[in-house]
This record gives structure tokens, sequence and C-alpha cells, in this order.
């Protein structure tokens, strides 16, 4: 099957957005990660409030630290946003040239999208675990990345796969939710564009709104289970094991830890600290692969023109 060049434009986008919404918002993220990724009694939190990470790195002159990690997470992002959409436009198009469709159903969706998903997240998942030990690190202690990866065994790189693995229905409900909201308004221009131009977009204020209905949809139904995630891969360093009890890094064992210790309000601790995060970086993330989508579209076709007139001249010479 040849090489899908639209499913290529929606990769490149989408990674592009990726990238900047993650540059942008990543001293957020690190401050939700590190609340999250602690498990104590109500009396004895070190983080009552999101903002006291904050203020931890403010009083112990290591604001850059909140930058710690960053540059493994921008290539987390980038390859697994790349890797995501690409499969996810792939699968779609495939999905409809086999079985003749004129649309894709929620159902349809929701299998395509956890498929994609599936797959970027065994390829990607090394990137993912090293990038939350470094955000969860002590302020001033984060390693490289090769030394986080190396520093256990090799299945120590795959910690929260089996999670990660069930969170494919969190991109699989927001897309899904985002795509049949797109469809939706945008049926009449649909009807009217003609193969091999460049794709319908939406607006940059209405992409905005609807990546953050989608994702706030999809966090709110996935919650307990990124809360898991973090706390199975999150850093044990020298300076956090003595200020609190080491978690073992399984799903029952973060459960069973949880409920001990918080209770059912434990599993959505954080909650509004993800929802914030989270649904201004996929609305950041899908406003931008909206924007650029139109300008990818005509730069790889341009590409594709150039390499071939290339390669025409070499033959005829």
């Amino acid at each position: 099957m040849s090489f899908d060049l639209e499913s290529l434009s929606e990769a490149t986008s989408g990674a592009i957005g990726s990238l900047v919404s993650t540059t942008i918002l990543y001293p957020l993220d690190t401050c939700k990660s590190k609340y999250q990724a602690e498990v104590r009694s109500h009396g004895q939190r070190r983080y009552r409030y999101l903002s006291d990470v904050l203020w931890e790195a403010i009083k112990s002159n290591q604001v850059l630290s909140l930058y710690q990690g960053l540059g493994t997470k921008n290539l987390q992002s980038f390859v697994s946003q790349f890797l995501y959409f690409y499969g996810y436009s792939y699968f779609k198009k495939l999905y409809l040239a086999k079985t003749g469709a004129k649309s894709i159903g929620t159902k349809a969706n929701l299998l395509l999208a956890a498929a994609a998903g599936a797959c970027n997240a065994i390829l990607t998942q090394p990137l993912d675990t090293a990038s939350s030990r470094m955000q969860t690190s002590a302020f001033g202690k984060s390693k490289g990345l090769f030394t986080t990866l190396t520093e256990g065994s090799w299945s120590d790189a795959f910690d929260g796969l089996g999670v990660s693995l069930l969170l494919t229905s969190n991109p699989a409900i927001q897309y899904t939710v985002f795509d049949q909201l797109k469809q939706n308004l945008l049926k009449g221009n649909q009807n009217k564009t003609e193969q091999g131009s460049s794709p319908v977009v939406l607006s940059a204020f209405t992409a905005f709104v609807l990546g953050a209905i989608s994702k706030s949809i999809a966090t709110i139904l996935t919650y307990p289970a990124i809360r898991c995630k973090v706390m199975i891969q999150a850093a044990h360093d020298d300076e956090t094991k003595d200020n609190r009890p080491k978690v073992r890094r399984t799903v029952p064992g973060v459960v069973h830890s949880i409920w001990r210790r918080e209770g059912i309000p434990g599993f959505f601790k954080g909650l509004q600290a993800q929802i914030l995060k989270t649904v201004l970086s996929s609305a950041l993330l899908l406003m931008i692969k909206e924007k650029i989508t139109s300008t990818t579209w005509v730069l790889i076709l341009a590409a594709r023109r150039y390499l071939f007139l290339t390669r025409h001249r070499l033959k005829s010479s």
C-alpha cells in the first residue's frame, strides 16, 4: 500500500501542535505531576494545593527545575502525537476504503482511535516513563534521559504500560467527540471539498472550544487510571523516600495505597489540575493543528513534486 500523504500531513501538524502546547504548559504539567504523585493521609500531605508545588520551587530557588525533563517530554510528545495522528488518519482512510462507507460511525471511530493509541503507547512507553520520573524527581535532582532509562531493569522502562493501554480510551473518546462535533459543524463545507485540495479546517476559536469540551469529557471519565499511572511512573529518589511511603509500581499496589490513605476522594486528587492542564494542552494542540494543516499539506505536496521532478531529471541525464 502506498505511503499516505494525507495521513502524513495530519501526523506532522498534530505533532507540531503537541510540541508547542507541551512547551507552553510544561511548568503547570510539572506541578500537576508532583502533586498527583504524592500519596499521604490528609494530615501529612506535603502539598495541600497545586500552588504549594510552585511555591516550593520558588522558595528553594529552583524555578528553572519546573522545566526539568522538558527535552524528553517534547521528544515523547512529538513522537507520540505523530504516531497517533498518522495511525488514526491512516486507519480511518483504510476503514472507509474497505467498507465503502462515506462516514465513520461513533463505535468504529472509537475502535480506530483506540487501535492507533495502543500502537502509540507500546512504541513510546519508555519515553513516557522517563519523562514522568524526571518531572517528579526532587527539584534540582532530575537525571538525564539515558541515566533515567538505564538505572533500573529494561522492564522498568515500561512501568505503567498496562495503564497506558487502558488509557488509550482517553484520546479515543477525545478525538471521537472532537471529530463528531467537527463533522457536524463542517458538514456543508465538506461536501464541497474536492479530492486533493486543502482539507477543510475549523477556525482557531472553534477548534479551541471543541478541543476543550472533548478533552474535559475524556479526562473526567478516565481520571482514576491517570492518577494511578502517574504514581506508578513517579520517581522515588533519596529525598522523597524519607518523606513519603514507597508505593508498589503495580496497579493493585497504587489502588490499595490510595484507598488506604486517602479513600475514594484520593482517586480524584488533582482532577482540577489535570483538567486545567490537559484541556488547555489539547485545545491548543487541536487549534494549532487545524491552523497549520493546510500549510503542511501544501508543503508536503510541494516536496513530493520536487522529489518527482528531481528523480525525473536524474533518469533523463
